[in-house]
């Protein structure tokens, strides 16, 4: 209730038409969707007593606005995360998305709440258009072009981590997409599974508490995206 209207939460439930077209009506859809944001209240919670958390249960969310599901997201599992820490202790949070897609729905929904802090690094043009500027004083974006050489990608995500650390959060969210993949069949971009390990390498040294909700992506080698950015996080 404190990211979602009542009224947002009936359609859901009650799912009788599809909400857009990579959004289906699946019967009990509002199981599967409240599952997943129990993994991400789980691994948030996990975050505070200093485990280094993450889940993958989908629906991912971040696409979910207030009162609209799109996106094959029904609810938003980070944002959701992030105002239940705050409203039971964590004194600023600030999340981390790095799926190729703009978290219009977290943005959306954190945009202009106290002591949370939004910073998305996505490819632009790309699904769902938004995400080309700062918006309110604590949503940060970073559009990156079709194609952009892997290198320079990489600064931008280093450089989205390095504004993170100067709002000096106690708790650090990451939607962790792996669409940005090279040989990613629904997106034109250029990162590795080199590119994922350091991620979570960068997210481990930041010395945050930490937690990661797994977006997904569409490659076969997703498994072993998936792996490199964990075993990063681990140090291994």
């Amino acid at each position: 209730m404190r990211a979602h209207t009542k009224e947002h939460l009936a359609r859901v439930t009650e799912a009788a038409h599809d909400f857009d077209g990579d959004t289906p009506a699946h019967q009990n859809i509002i199981e599967h969707a409240r599952r997943s944001v129990g993994g991400a209240l789980a691994a948030m919670r996990a975050a505070r007593k200093g485990e280094m958390a993450f889940s993958l249960l989908r629906p991912p969310g971040h696409h979910a606005t207030k009162d609209r599901a799109m996106g094959f997201c029904y609810l938003s599992n980070i944002a959701i995360a992030a105002l239940e820490a705050l409203a039971t202790g964590t004194t600023k949070v600030a999340i981390y998305d790095f799926d190729v897609h703009h978290g219009n729905g977290t943005e959306a929904i954190l945009l202009n709440q106290s002591n949370a802090f939004f910073f998305s690094i996505h490819q632009h043009p790309c699904y769902p258009g938004t995400g080309t500027k700062d918006v309110g004083k604590n949503c940060f974006n970073f559009p990156v072009r079709p194609q952009i050489p892997r290198e320079e990608y990489r600064k931008v995500l280093e450089r989205a981590l390095e504004e993170l650390k100067k709002q000096k959060p106690a708790l650090v969210g990451v939607s962790a997409g792996f669409d940005a993949y090279a040989r990613d069949p629904l997106a034109q971009e250029t990162l590795e599974a080199e590119d994922y390990y350091w991620l979570g390498e960068s997210i481990r040294k930041l010395g945050i508490p930490a937690f990661s909700l797994l977006e997904g992506g569409y490659s076969k080698e997703l498994p072993e995206l998936v792996l490199a950015y964990l075993k990063g996080l681990e140090g291994k």
